[in-house]
């Protein structure tokens, strides 16, 4: 009896392949912060890039058309006081992004279609509520404007960014907390923390509904990811510091459902999810390669498919989501390698010979419409994502205000600045008063130093005169 040994995958061929040098993106000062985030988030528009700055936290936001050299004069998005730590695009508005950052603020940032001429200093909202810094942002994926945050106090919080408003707040973790993922319909999320046990959290009843200890028998840091299939994906290290992932199934943590041994490295693995063709991509700090596996109802259950090399380290890594690569190459994922200098994106192909549309690598895909309103999933509804047919490729809608049933900051522009003198310092939180507060002391003093400075020329001139009449 012929039994076939080759185990049939559309995606068996796929091959990862760097852009040309002017595709890529030069003269980036990538952060130097020692944070096991990826320092980048892509969307179908635009880059983001956590750089190194001096006197408080920044990152670049490039159009994804603005390949190159980056002028060095270029402008930042500025705000916070803190180095930034981690930032994210929301699903549902190519021009909304969230940053947190070590000042203990996240804050959500509106960005204009057209090139930046000038600095963007002005967050939309300001979300306070932690009391150490702010290491995780992830965006609710179907509900409009909901955000979540992490901090090193151990505490989640989930905003409602339209109003500012926290709704949940969550303490349930005794230590940091490494990761966080949503599932597909935003449910439920799943944690990793410092006391090595995986948290499957639901939020609206603010209760841990499962928890593993020890996924990974390793101390160092682990991350998890949930599959479309509600099984939770994750990485971490052995006993003897072997890096290693896993498969789960969180109604039942007793055994994984796959368990693989990769190599012995200390970088921690980010996993990227491929939802429709249920890939993962898997990239360390440090490592110079990126491994892909893809996840099945077969044993093995995780199949490794194959490792994209090249020469230097990475600093860090962004994954395009679905709707931005290009349907008319067979591109199913591009991922944006972060260099000391230097941002590459990675292009994944699967080999085609064909030019027409395939539908086999393009199910219709997560769209940028969201599926209910946060009152809605307050309340208790769920609702997988809104999808949208690739066929024809995707093209991004231009910057559109938000609709939502009530009020909500991110309808409006930023307001104009006042002076100090018309503005209610009674209505500013505290933190951000002492800031400008201590920002008025330096200038006056800076003031002072100059007056003085002119005072001293002014006497040297008047001496200099005198002597010579």
């Amino acid at each position: 009896m012929s039994r076939s040994i080759v185990r049939q995958s559309k995606f068996r061929h796929v091959f990862g392949q760097t852009v040309k040098a002017e595709q890529a993106y030069d003269d980036i000062r990538v952060s130097k912060v020692t944070w096991d985030s990826s320092f980048c988030a892509i969307n179908p528009k635009f880059l983001a890039v956590i750089v190194e700055s001096s006197g408080g936290g920044s990152f670049l936001v490039l159009p994804i058309s603005k390949t190159g050299r980056v002028d060095k004069n270029y402008p930042m998005v500025i705000g916070h006081s803190g180095p930034v730590l981690d930032i994210d695009w929301c699903p549902h508005d190519d021009n909304v992004l969230a940053s947190g950052s070590e000042d203990c603020t996240a804050m959500v940032w509106q960005i204009p279609d057209h090139t930046l001429t000038r600095p963007i200093s002005d967050p939309i909202v300001v979300l306070e509520g932690h009391s150490k810094r702010v290491g995780i942002v992830t965006w609710h994926p179907t509900a409009r404007n909901i955000l979540l945050t992490a901090g090193s106090d151990n505490l989640i919080i989930i905003w409602n960014v339209g109003t500012g408003e926290p709704l949940i707040s969550m303490d349930d973790h005794p230590d940091l907390i490494y990761s966080i993922s949503w599932n597909r319909n935003g449910s439920l999320f799943c944690t990793t923390c410092k006391d090595r046990r995986l948290r499957v959290c639901d939020p609206r009843k603010r209760e841990v509904v499962a928890e593993r200890l020890a996924p990974h028998d390793g101390i160092r840091p682990m991350r998890a990811i949930f599959t479309r299939d509600g099984n939770i994906f994750t990485t971490g290290f052995t006993r003897m510091s072997q890096r290693e992932l896993g498969l789960w199934d969180p109604t039942n943590f007793e055994e994984p459902i796959a368990l693989l041994e990769l190599d012995t490295s200390n970088g921690v693995l980010l996993p990227y999810y491929d939802a429709d063709a249920n890939m993962v991509y898997l990239c360390g700090k440090g490592d110079s390669s990126i491994r892909y596996f893809e996840i099945t109802e077969e044993p093995p259950y995780v199949h490794y498919l194959n490792t994209f090399s090249s020469k230097e380290p990475q600093r860090g890594m962004g994954f395009m989501p679905k709707r931005g690569v290009d349907v008319s190459k067979c591109e199913i994922a591009r991922l944006f390698k972060l260099l000391d200098k230097k941002c590459e994106p990675i292009t994944m192909t699967v080999p085609r010979k064909s030019d027409l549309f395939q539908d086999d690598l393009y199910p219709d895909t997560a769209g940028p419409e969201p599926s209910m309103e946060p009152e809605d999933w307050l309340e208790g509804r769920n609702e997988d994502p809104i999808l949208v047919s690739m066929r024809d490729g995707y093209v991004p809608p231009k910057s559109r205000e938000l609709k939502v049933a009530r009020k909500n900051v991110l309808d409006s522009r930023p307001a104009t600045r006042r002076s100090m003198s018309t503005l209610e310092t009674s209505s500013l939180p505290p933190q951000l008063l002492e800031r400008l507060l201590e920002e008025i002391q330096n200038l006056k003093a800076t003031v002072l130093s100059q007056e003085k400075r002119i005072c001293d020329l002014e006497n040297k001139l008047s001496q200099y005169t005198n002597g010579t009449d």
